[in-house]
């Protein structure tokens, strides 16, 4: 089945999901119940995919995924009773108030308690590379995202164990940073697209993508990768796309989503969008036979003369040059 109504290519990260090595299912529980609980009433289709799709990750997340996305839906009025079961929660009554989730049973005091990793050494563990297939899908999954669910992606895949882009050089950063806020003053779109390719080490296929992204959250990525204030962030939504800037909405949701963005967010979909690249390129060129050439040579021999050495007649003179 698909969830399109609640997230567009949750099955695409699902897939990637079960692959050995990323473990990304906590984050998508996570996204999913958020999603979920930002409407007070759903439908029977949306309550059914959200039944099927929560029931397969609940019990394959950890302890402290599964008690916060617990405690999230213990207080919301519309779970499903299905998934309330499977987390051990008490049903309302109709009459009376909601009840509290149930306390979490605590480890006998003789069991040795297991030291739950800092966020340091999280970060540090954070070093499982993209392979440009998924790379290709994330990003391709995001652009074609609406707006909360963009914020919703960017805020959750800080916590997968992705790994991130490498931070650009300050010097190289500052030379970026300048050029791009005089382009955007001067509406050079070209140039300023020309800029942020070289700098961010991306074709200029998805530099344009960025840039001319009508939500402006791809732009929002590249700026806070390059370590861009907000101050300078804002100046570019402004004078940039003047029909972009004129809306008061868009600068405002924009720079408040930037406010919140984080660094090693825009860095993982940075390293997104270097992936995506590896794939198409793969695409076009087929690895090539060790015995293609042989064969290639076997399909157009060479042609052959006919006659062999010594098999035409000899022509002989006489002493006095005439042919006999």
């Amino acid at each position: 089945m698909t969830a399109a109504a609640l997230f567009p290519g949750f099955d695409g990260l699902m897939t990637l999901s079960r692959r050995e090595g990323v473990d990304i299912r906590p984050t998508l529980l996570r996204v999913l119940t958020d999603l979920y609980v930002q409407t007070n009433a759903h439908s029977a289709d949306e309550e059914r995919q959200f039944v099927e799709l929560t029931s397969r990750l609940i019990d394959q997340v950890d302890d402290a995924t599964r008690a916060a996305v617990r405690a999230r839906l213990a207080i919301y009025p519309a779970t499903p009773a299905e998934v309330m079961d499977q987390l051990g929660l008490r049903r309302p009554h109709a009459s009376g108030p909601l009840p509290l989730a149930a306390a979490i049973a605590t480890a006998p005091p003789d069991t040795p308690t297991v030291k739950l990793p800092t966020e340091a050494q999280l970060r540090m563990a954070s070093s499982l590379a993209m392979r440009p297939n998924d790379a290709a899908e994330i990003s391709d999954m995001f652009f074609a995202a609406g707006a909360s669910e963009r914020a919703l992606i960017l805020h959750n895949v800080a916590d997968t164990p992705l790994k991130a882009s490498a931070r650009l050089p300050a010097a190289r950063a500052a030379r970026a940073l300048h050029i791009l806020e005089m382009a955007a003053f001067a509406e050079d779109i070209e140039n300023f697209t020309l800029e942020l390719g070289e700098a961010l080490i991306l074709p200029q296929r998805i530099a344009a993508q960025v840039v001319n992204d009508p939500g402006g959250e791809p732009l929002a990525c590249a700026a806070k990768a390059l370590g861009m204030s907000s101050a300078i962030f804002q100046r570019v939504l402004l004078f940039l796309n003047p029909e972009f800037g004129s809306s008061v909405h868009n600068v405002y949701r924009l720079s408040r989503l930037y406010d919140r963005l984080s660094e090693r967010s825009a860095l993982v979909m940075l390293a997104a969008w270097r992936g995506s690249t590896m794939a198409v390129t793969r695409a076009k060129y087929r690895a090539a036979l060790y015995d293609d050439e042989r064969h290639r040579a076997r399909a157009n021999p060479p042609t052959r003369s006919t006659l062999q050495p010594g098999t035409a007649p000899a022509i002989r003179t006489g002493t006095d040059g005439s042919k006999r």
